[in-house]
């Protein structure tokens, strides 16, 4: 694949995942369920924006990333990009294990809730966790895309201490008198 399919397929599909994580906040941030069959449903959105946009999206992300890192040498001397490559392999752990896990099981608990074995609340204990995952997974979803924007050069400093030592071997050192 050429260089720009495969940017502009990480790029697509990048949006695809912000959104499907926007989504879900979305979704939650409307309040608590009042009923069960509200509960249901607000489930089963999260769930589809899970199953259908979030997990292709990261699956795209990781396919063409990883096909950019290989195809791409200068990628792979870049200490920006191994950086997102590494935040990327734990945005795709987040997002996969973890909130398409977590949207599915809430799927089954709604399906409790509405055949009345489990009280409305019986989710709302994980509520809070599902809401401080989503806001690392999305502050590591910004992360990988700064880095993928910004391109920052972590070598820099580097390259200047390089540089001054041999400047400062060339000159000869000044004996320092000493204080009387």
């Amino acid at each position: 694949m050429k260089k720009k399919t495969l940017k502009f397929l990480h790029t697509m599909a990048s949006c695809g995942m912000v959104g499907a994580l926007a989504g879900h906040m979305a979704v939650l941030a409307s309040g608590p369920a009042e009923t069960a069959a509200e509960f249901a449903a607000r489930r089963e959105v999260i769930a589809t924006l899970a199953n259908y946009i979030l997990f292709p999206s990261v699956g795209i992300i990781l396919v063409s990333g990883l096909l950019s890192f290989a195809a791409h040498p200068p990628f792979q001397k870049a200490r920006w990009s191994i950086y997102k490559l590494l935040l990327g392999l734990g945005v795709f752990e987040g997002s996969v294990a973890l909130i398409q896990t977590k949207a599915n099981y809430g799927v089954k608990v709604a399906a409790q809730v509405l055949a009345g074995t489990a009280p409305l609340e019986a989710y709302a204990a994980g509520l809070s966790k599902e809401w401080a995952l989503l806001w690392a997974l999305m502050a590591l979803c910004v992360a990988n895309i700064v880095l993928g924007v910004w391109r920052p050069r972590f070598e820099r400093r580097q390259k200047a201490a390089d540089k001054q030592e041999p400047q400062n071997a060339d000159k000869p050192q000044e004996k320092s008198q000493p204080a009387t």
